[in-house]
């Protein structure tokens, strides 16, 4: 009797190690997934375009990505917008000359995103525009950077500090607001 009363003991224990075991596993992988911090290296793009030499010169992120105003996604320029100012301007220069490639085939310069959400987050550049939020704040000074690269982790916790310091903090907290 003593014998199966220890063994069933064992056997208990066994599995709530196992089941202790399979929480952590899950829990870690759920942070890795969700919250460990990725890459801050710039993102290999189809040309080498530099973010630096325009705002030398006077123009606002706004004016390539306008959507950002008017819609949820800031948006890539579209290569008409680029040409639109390149058929004159600096139009001999050798990554002109590539962007005008793309122009001439007709075809989008396949760009590689530098700053991506989860799918299961609601992000709209709209509404932190009309807020008064600049670029900078979530992007860093991409004016003085060559090549554009994360500069923030955005996850959960960063947005929802600086939602708690937003005049309707309350409002902001809501789950709704970013997960719909």
């Amino acid at each position: 009797m003593r014998s199966s009363i220890a063994s069933l003991l064992r056997m208990r224990r066994l599995i709530v190690g196992v089941v202790v075991i399979v929480v952590v596993i899950v829990l870690v992988g759920a942070y890795f997934l969700f919250f460990a911090p990725k890459t801050q290296a710039a993102a290999e793009q189809p040309i080498a375009f530099n973010h630096q030499a325009m705002v030398q010169i006077g123009v606002q992120c706004l004016f390539c990505h306008t959507e950002a105003r008017r819609s949820p996604a800031a948006g890539i320029p579209s290569v008409a917008r680029c040409m639109g100012c390149h058929k004159v301007i600096a139009a001999n220069t050798p990554v002109i000359k590539q962007v005008a490639g793309y122009w001439d085939r007709q075809e989008p310069i396949p760009w590689v995103r530098v700053n991506e959400m989860p799918r299961f987050v609601f992000f709209s550049h709209q509404v932190h525009i009309a807020a008064g939020r600049n670029c900078e704040e979530c992007h860093g000074d991409v004016g003085h950077m060559a090549a554009a690269r994360p500069v923030v982790t955005m996850n959960m916790g960063w947005c929802l500090n600086c939602h708690e310091q937003q005049p309707n903090a309350a409002q902001l907290k809501d789950c709704v607001v970013c997960h719909r």
